[in-house]
């Protein structure tokens, strides 16, 4: 790839890092509940969806997605219902007045780190949103003299990398807010919000047109 292709996918991915979705709500939510070791394991797990995205996209599998209404409508509700259940277990806290910090003494015992990765990778793979992003732009940067798998990955790596660096931003971000978010109607509100706007992703992801 020359070096301004290779630029204007670099701005392309950038920006599409940067624009808040569900990705960043994610990482800020569980950020909040364990602070920047969960926000740090949930980033790792959502940039390694990339991955798989990158390989589905370079071993066709798109094309069958692209072209099966049917299938693309089994993946986009199981993506919007995974949404929705991670709003609904939010708001189920704040309606039981729990704020989505627990005490200093139990943050540590709350953080689970296979359960942090599990969150953010199954929140990126199981969103179409991101798999068809990958499928329409990813080829456009594939020499198809190449193995269009080995470029796929490498492509990826790049993505992972700036949205490592975004997400890390964030939850250290979060993390030095602590104090002031401990604060108890701060806390629940965020429950609130956060569990309101992953609702509303899911919903609008399950009714969106194909």
């Amino acid at each position: 790839m020359d070096t301004q292709l290779f630029l204007t996918f670099l701005i392309a991915i950038s920006l599409l890092t940067l624009t808040p979705g569900v990705d960043t709500m994610v990482t800020i939510r569980n950020s909040a509940r364990g602070g920047w070791k969960d926000g740090f394991a949930t980033s790792t797990g959502i940039c390694s969806g990339l991955f798989l995205h990158a390989a589905v996209s370079a071993l066709g599998i798109s094309v069958i997605l692209l072209q099966s209404a049917y299938a693309f409508q089994i993946l986009k509700l199981i993506g919007a219902g995974y949404l929705v259940w991670l709003g609904l277990s939010s708001l189920r806290a704040l309606f039981k007045g729990q704020g989505i910090f627990t005490l200093p003494e139990a943050k540590e015992s709350g953080f689970l780190l296979k359960r942090s990765f599990r969150e953010g990778f199954l929140s990126n793979a199981l969103n179409p949103k991101t798999a068809l992003f990958y499928m329409a732009f990813l080829p456009q940067f594939i020499d198809p003299t190449g193995s269009a798998l080995i470029q796929s990955l490498g492509l990826a790596a790049v993505h992972f990398c700036i949205a490592m660096l975004w997400q890390c931003t964030l939850a250290l971000a979060v993390n030095r807010a602590r104090q002031w978010l401990q604060r108890p109607f701060v806390s629940r509100g965020i429950n609130g919000v956060c569990g309101g706007v992953l609702v509303y992703l899911g919903a609008r992801l399950a009714l969106a047109e194909n």
